[in-house]
C-alpha cells in the first residue's frame, strides 16, 4: 500500500462526501471532518470517539499534555473530555478526516467475541485521551468503510462490521487498556466514568463534589484525585467547562439567546455566565456566535 497516495485519495473522498451530503455520514456513528483553513488553539468537547485523519493536522492541550494527530496518529477519547484544540489546514490542503463514536455495548460484544484469550492482555490506563500510530490494518479497514459510504445500503449494512474490525484493530494496539477500561467495572477509571455519566445526563442540577464522590464510591480526596488522573482537571473545572459547552451548542444549533442558554445549562445569572464564557473561549457569546455563523 502506498500510504501517502492512500490518505491524499482517502482526503478527496471525504471533501466529495462532505460536500455531498452537508458532513452528514451515511453509517451510524460516524462523522465526517472537514477544515479548509488553520484555526487557533480554542477550547473543543468531544465524545467518546476515535479521530483518523487523512489530511491536515491537529494539535491537542490538555492540561501540561500536548498532542497531534495526522495521517500517521489517530486520537482516541474514552470519556466526554474538554480540551483545547488548533486545526492546521488550507484550501490547498485541507484539513479531511472522520470521527468514530465509540459505543460501548458494542465494545462489550466485540470482547464477549474475544473471549478468555491468553494472548489478549491490554495494559490498563487511566487518562481519557490517547494518540497512537494508524496501523495500516486501520488505514486498510478505514478505506473500505469510506469506500462504501457512496451506496447507502452497503453503508447501513456493511459499515457497522467495518466499525468493530476498527475497534478490534484498536484494541490490540497501545490504546486496547483504555478501550478495556471503557467497559471494565471495578476499575478507579469506571468509577470516574460514573462521575461523568452523572455530570452529563445532570448538569443543569446542582452538583457538588460530594455527590460526584458518592456517585463514584470514593472519599472526596480519593476522587479530586483519580479525577485529575482522568481528564486532568478538577471536578468542578470540569463541570463548568461541560455547562459552557453545552450553552455554546445550544446558542448555535437552536439559536438560543444566551441568556435563556445560561438558565437552562444551570447558571443563575446571566451577566456571570458572560464573563465565564468570556474567559473560557476568549470571545463574549454574541461574538461566538457571529463568528460560527461566518464560518459556517
Amino acid at each position: 500500500m502506498n500510504r501517502s497516495a492512500t490518505c491524499e485519495r482517502l482526503a478527496r473522498q471525504v471533501i466529495g462526501l462532505v460536500t455531498q451530503n452537508k458532513g452528514v455520514s451515511s453509517v451510524p456513528g460516524i462523522s465526517l471532518i472537514y477544515a479548509d483553513k488553520h484555526m487557533s488553539r480554542t477550547p473543543v468537547m468531544y465524545q467518546p470517539a476515535i479521530v483518523i485523519l487523512f489530511q491536515g493536522q491537529k494539535t491537542g492541550y490538555l492540561g501540561n499534555s500536548v498532542f497531534s494527530y495526522d495521517a500517521n496518529k489517530y486520537l482516541m477519547l474514552t470519556v466526554p473530555l474538554p480540551f483545547e484544540c488548533e486545526t492546521f489546514a488550507t484550501p490547498e490542503a485541507p484539513l479531511a478526516g472522520m470521527m468514530l463514536r465509540v459505543d460501548p455495548l458494542k465494545l462489550q460484544d466485540l470482547l464477549m467475541d474475544i473471549g478468555d484469550d491468553d494472548a489478549f492482555h491490554p495494559e490498563p490506563k487511566t487518562c481519557g485521551i490517547h494518540s497512537a500510530l494508524l496501523t495500516e490494518e486501520m488505514l486498510c479497514a478505514t478505506e473500505r468503510l469510506l469506500d462504501m459510504m457512496n451506496n447507502p445500503r452497503d453503508a447501513r449494512v456493511l459499515g457497522p462490521q467495518l466499525v468493530r474490525e476498527i475497534l478490534y484493530y484498536v484494541l490490540q494496539g497501545p490504546c486496547g487498556g483504555a478501550l478495556l477500561a471503557l467497559v471494565s467495572r471495578q476499575t478507579q477509571f469506571s468509577q470516574i466514568a460514573r462521575a461523568l455519566r452523572r455530570i452529563e445526563h445532570h448538569f443543569t442540577d446542582n452538583l457538588s463534589v460530594d455527590l460526584l464522590a458518592a456517585e463514584a464510591n470514593m472519599s472526596v480526596s480519593a476522587f479530586h484525585h483519580n479525577f485529575k488522573a482522568v481528564t486532568s482537571t478538577s471536578p468542578l473545572q470540569y463541570l463548568k467547562s461541560y455547562r459552557l459547552h453545552q450553552a455554546r451548542m445550544m446558542m448555535l444549533q437552536e439559536g438560543m439567546k444566551a441568556s435563556v442558554a445560561a438558565m437552562k445549562v444551570g447558571y443563575e445569572s446571566a451577566s456571570q455566565f458572560s464573563r465565564e464564557f468570556k474567559r473560557y473561549f476568549g470571545v463574549t457569546p454574541g461574538e461566538e456566535m457571529t463568528r460560527m455563523r461566518q464560518t459556517g
